[in-house]
């Protein structure tokens, strides 16, 4: 257990530093090549933060774990509005731009939706996985002709994000750095994936519970970490877009490009059908009004996300705990019953049965006498013929 749990914070780490050094490479290749600023933030740095969500759930479907790569999208989701803006808001109360309200959000609200309706026959077929990534490209599309009536102050606001140095101005160092970052993704992913499945088989619950929890959280660390640290600068505003952001490209990106690798879509477990693709929904429809009473999110609302959060992981591993437990005992009846055909019906320590016309005494009736099992009759099922 020791090695897995130091496989998956190995796996988590190598994906945080690989996410952050494709995405610094490409940023700057795509700037060395005259694309400005505005652009690469509102595609590869988008991007860029869901390439652990990304590598995980396409390593999963590959692996075949597709609870896990439904799991880890979803649970990211939840944990992302819950956990994320919940702790942000705890530090200071975030604003929540105009354009976030109009746009970003109905847009969320609308790909959570359709992500339930896919899932509701049982799965994400390859057809609809396609037309997941289509509506992200058409999506990034739509952001960079926006983008072009941008304000000033915007266009000098992405260019900021851009990291600048020396050491990397040289295109072929950026293009290293874009191969080192998807190689340490594909590697972290791989690990985390094992790791992940390695713990769910180890505790008995299932890849999804995992993904849900563990998995998806262990996925967001770029979000938490851009959002509580633009929270501290004071770019509340930051924190709010990064997060709708993300769920949005999770959906469509994610599950897209899973659903198109995997060859046969993602097939959709009964459990996430009917209670955690809800959850999502309901996570990104309970943005909207929080944010437009006063175009903020207090501190208090912030407390009630993280209540939510806990709740809904809480719920998780009673769930697993229950569904354990019931395994445990449908497991030992299932020993019962199969010792009971093969003339056992009190396990291996039978009690010594009365013997007939002399008969000796055995745990398995007497001698000469061939148990039958009858449909009614005696409490252990059986009657003895001579």
């Amino acid at each position: 257990m020791l090695q897995q749990a130091l496989m998956f914070l190995l796996g988590l780490a190598t994906l945080v530093i690989g996410a952050d050094v494709m995405v610094r490479g490409a940023s700057r290749l795509a700037v060395s090549f005259g694309v400005s600023p505005l652009v690469v933030g509102l595609t590869v740095v988008a991007f860029g933060t869901s390439a652990p969500e990304m590598a995980v759930s396409v390593g999963s479907a590959l692996a075949g774990s597709p609870d896990l790569a439904i799991g880890n999208v979803v649970g990211s989701n939840i944990a992302n509005v819950l956990l994320i803006l919940g702790i942000s808001a705890l530090i200071a109360p975030l604003l929540v731009d105009e354009q976030i309200i109009r746009q970003e959000i109905p847009i969320m609200i609308g790909a959570s939706a359709l992500l339930v309706v896919m899932a509701l026959d049982g799965g994400i077929s390859f057809f609809e996985a396609a037309l997941l990534f289509g509506l992200v490209i058409a999506y990034t599309v739509f952001l960079v002709i926006q983008s072009r009536r941008a304000s000033k102050s915007t266009q000098d606001e992405f260019e900021t994000e851009i990291p600048t140095s020396k050491w990397d101005s040289h295109w072929a160092v950026q293009l290293l750095l874009v191969v080192a970052g998807l190689g340490m993704l594909v590697l972290g992913a791989d690990w985390l994936v094992d790791a992940a499945v390695s713990f769910a088989r180890a505790f008995g619950v299932s890849d999804l519970v995992i993904g849900l929890t563990v998995v998806a959280v262990g996925t967001s660390m770029p979000e938490i970490a851009t959002s509580i640290v633009a929270a501290m600068r004071g770019q509340r505003d930051i924190a709010v877009g990064n997060v709708v952001g993300s769920n949005v490209f999770n959906i469509l990106a994610v599950l897209g490009v899973t659903g198109i690798v995997s060859g046969a879509g993602l097939p959709v477990s009964e459990a996430a059908r009917n209670f955690d693709l809800w959850v999502m929904l309901a996570v990104a429809f309970a943005c909207l009004p929080i944010m437009i009473t006063g175009r903020e999110i207090a501190r208090w609302e912030g407390v009630v996300f993280l209540a939510y959060y806990a709740a809904y992981t809480a719920w998780l591993v009673l769930q697993a705990q229950q569904h354990e437990s019931a395994a445990g005992l449908l497991g030992g009846d299932a020993r019962l019953r199969d010792a009971a055909d093969r003339g056992h019906p009190g396990g291996e320590h039978d009690p010594p049965q009365r013997p007939r016309h002399g008969g000796r005494l055995s745990g398995s009736g007497p001698a000469g006498c061939l148990p039958e099992r009858l449909p009614l009759g005696r409490e252990d099922g059986t009657r003895l013929i001579v």
